[in-house]
C-alpha cells in the first residue's frame, strides 16, 4: 500500500470512528500507527489523541501563516516571567557571552553551544503570529537557526520521538515532537523585530514553535534534550504550568 493510499485510509478511518462516536476505536487505529500523544491517558485521552493523530495525518507538513512588515504588532505583550534569578542575573550583566545551550539525549555528538556559536549558524526570519492561551496574541518579526540544523550537527539517533526543552527558570520546560521539531519555522530564537530578543520575551534563547500556542514557545532555553520518551521529566507532563493543565499538543 502506498503512503498515500495508507494516509488516506487512516484519515478516513480516524474521521469515520470520531463521526460515529466512536473515540476510543480512533484512539485505537492511532494507537496502531504510533500517532498517540504523551496525555493519551484519562477521561480527555480519546479525544486529545484524535487530534493530535489527525493533525500529524492531514498538516504534517503544513506553515504557519507568515506576515508582511506592515502588520507587525506596534505593542507586543512581554508576558511577566519573574525573577529570574541570580545566575540569570550574572549571565546578563556579562553580556550573555557565558550563556550555553547544551544538547544531549539521543544523539550523536552531544554539545554545548554558545550564544556566539549559535549566531554563526545559518539564520532564518520570519514574522508569525504568537497566540497566548491566556487570550492575547501579536504579530512580530522572530530571526534565529532553524532547531533541525542544530539537531543536524548533534546527530539524533532514528528512534528519537521527543525534544524536551528547559529553561533557565526552574522546573519550567516543555517537548515537541520530531515533526515540531524538524519543521522548518521552528526557531532557536536569538532576535526580535530587527533587534537582539528582549529579556522580556525570553532573550537571550528563546525556542520559537509557531505552529503551537504561546506555553510552547519556552523563554530562555538552557538545554535541549532529544528522547524517545517523556518518562523521567517530572511533573507538569507536556506543560511549563502543571496546574492549569495545559494539552501535550497545543497545534492552531
Amino acid at each position: 500500500m502506498s503512503h498515500l493510499s495508507r494516509r488516506k485510509l487512516l484519515t478516513t478511518g480516524l474521521a469515520a470512528a470520531a463521526g460515529a462516536g466512536g473515540l476510543a476505536v480512533a484512539a485505537k487505529l492511532a494507537r496502531r500507527y504510533g500517532l498517540v500523544p504523551p496525555d493519551s491517558g484519562g477521561i480527555y485521552g480519546p479525544g486529545e489523541t484524535l487530534t493530535y493523530a489527525a493533525q500529524r495525518l492531514l498538516t504534517r507538513h503544513s506553515l504557519a501563516r507568515e506576515f508582511s512588515r506592515d502588520q507587525i504588532s506596534k505593542h507586543p505583550f512581554p508576558n511577566d516571567a519573574g525573577r529570574l534569578g541570580d545566575e540569570f542575573q550574572r549571565l546578563q550583566a556579562g553580556g550573555f557571552a557565558d550563556w550555553r545551550v547544551v544538547v544531549d539525549g539521543m544523539v550523536a555528538r552531544p554539545a554545548s553551544f554558545s550564544l556566539s556559536e549559535l549566531k554563526s549558524f545559518p539564520r532564518r526570519g520570519q514574522i508569525t503570529h504568537l497566540a497566548c492561551e491566556e487570550g492575547w496574541s501579536y504579530i512580530a518579526e522572530w530571526n534565529g537557526v532553524p532547531l533541525w540544523h542544530v539537531l543536524g550537527l548533534v546527530g539524533t539517533h532514528p528512534q528519537a520521538r521527543y525534544v524536551v526543552y528547559r529553561s533557565i527558570q526552574s522546573d519550567v520546560w516543555e517537548s515537541i515532537d520530531m515533526a515540531d521539531a524538524m519543521h522548518p519555522q521552528t526557531l532557536i530564537t536569538l532576535g526580535m523585530n530587527g533587534g537582539e530578543l528582549p529579556v522580556g520575551f525570553g532573550g537571550p534563547v528563546r525556542l520559537r514553535v509557531p505552529r503551537q500556542l504561546g506555553y510552547k514557545s519556552v523563554k530562555y532555553v538552557t538545554r535541549l534534550t532529544v528522547t524517545d520518551n517523556l518518562k523521567g521529566f517530572g511533573k507538569g507532563l507536556g506543560s511549563v504550568s502543571p496546574e492549569y493543565g495545559y494539552a501535550w499538543y497545543a497545534g492552531i
